[in-house]
């Protein structure tokens, strides 16, 4: 089987009003995570790290590529245990404790032989892809003002000013999981991918994010490249995104080095998560 051959950049930011940052991601090939944590006392920055451990152990350990879906569906699965038995572990009689965070994730699958990008989503952190040079948002939010403009409540030009517009619909760490979204792409139909927070999607317009990512050719550049500007478009929340290129398929198991590439990448941003 040829091996996919990809490159990779993340950052991310505290931005300009949050005191901590709860985001958290993880990059390790085949697998990408980006997760947006929500709560107090630490619970959102808890909830985060747990769903990048459980991906990082897919990267880890490995996982059966023909079974995707269901290799997702378990990672999910453990992440809402670990973070309801985070939760319940810090309630008090007198107090309600909540932990929970979005998450996007992909991984390579392989789908009748072939080798394919598998996309999950819960929440309103974002999937794009860009294919021929233009951008798409693959991923829909879970929200409610992406539930009142699918009705046809409000138009797009609301969002911004809607008062319920960080209000989201799925998570992680709620009273039971609930259903993820699944996207099965071709490599070939998704040259490059963006996972990122809503830090990011919330601050910049989508052409602003095509824009930048036209102009980096390397995604450790580009992710760079949208963290700075979300932040520098005023930075009201945590911003993190994580960009991957498929650069190509070979046949020498050599030819790409996961651990050289996540070096660089710590010498880039200065230190992993």
């Amino acid at each position: 089987m040829s091996k996919v051959e990809l490159h990779f950049g993340a950052a991310t930011d505290i931005g300009r009003v949050r005191d901590h940052n709860e985001d958290s991601w993880m990059a390790e090939p085949p697998v990408f995570a980006v997760a947006d944590g929500m709560g107090g006392h630490q619970g959102g920055e808890i909830a985060s790290a747990i769903v990048v451990e459980e991906f990082a152990r897919l990267a880890d350990e490995g996982y059966d590529r023909t079974r995707g879906t269901e290799v997702v569906t378990e990672t999910l699965e453990a992440c809402q245990r670990r973070i309801e038995e985070y939760a319940a572990s810090r309630r008090t009689h007198n107090e309600v404790w909540y932990a929970g965070t979005t998450v996007v994730a992909a991984l390579l699958v392989e789908d009748h032989e072939a080798d394919k990008w598998l996309l999950v989503n819960l929440g309103d952190s974002r999937i794009y892809r860009v294919n021929d040079g233009v951008l798409d948002q693959v991923s829909v939010d879970h929200s409610v003002v992406q539930e009142l403009m699918e009705a046809g409540v409000i138009s797009e030009a609301d969002v911004a000013t809607h008062p319920e517009r960080h209000v989201i619909t799925r998570a992680l760490g709620g009273p039971e999981l609930p259903e993820a979204d699944f996207f099965l792409l071709p490599l070939s139909s998704a040259e490059r991918l963006v996972l990122c927070s809503d830090g990011v999607s919330g601050m910049l317009q989508h052409d602003e994010i095509a824009e930048i990512l036209a102009d980096a050719y390397d995604p450790r550049d580009a992710a760079d490249r949208i963290v700075a500007a979300a932040v520098a478009a005023g930075g009201t929340d945590n911003a993190t995104a994580v960009v991957i290129d498929v650069v190509g398929l070979s046949t020498n198991a050599e030819s790409y080095d996961a651990a050289q590439q996540r070096l660089s990448l710590e010498e880039k941003l200065g230190a992993l998560p």
